[in-house]
């Protein structure tokens, strides 16, 4: 005899469900998404000249070795807050410092 499963969910159902309901868990994801999401979304050219980046309180902190690409990326600084947000799945970015 077969038991059925009452609240049978999918893997990633259940996981959905878990970081939901673990807030602190879900914002440090989405932090080290928007990390990733700098040199997915730019590129190896970009990721080329990046030397470091990593977020903190809400910023966005990256260094870059050409000062003629970050004054590039200045200009277009809100659309790559927008993009990387979306990326990581919920506003976690209000400022990007290159450096």
């Amino acid at each position: 005899m077969r038991m059925q499963k009452k609240n049978a969910q999918s893997m990633s159902e259940a996981l959905s469900d878990f970081f939901d309901s673990n807030s602190p868990l879900k914002r440090k994801l989405a932090e080290h998404r928007a990390v990733r999401a700098w040199y997915e979304l730019l590129g190896e050219g970009v990721a080329n000249y990046t030397r470091n980046a990593y977020f903190s309180r809400g910023v966005l902190y990256v260094q870059l070795s050409s000062s003629v690409l970050r004054a590039e990326l200045l200009m277009n600084k809100q659309g790559l807050i927008e993009k990387i947000n979306e990326y990581a799945g919920m506003n976690i970015i209000s400022d990007i410092a290159l450096r």
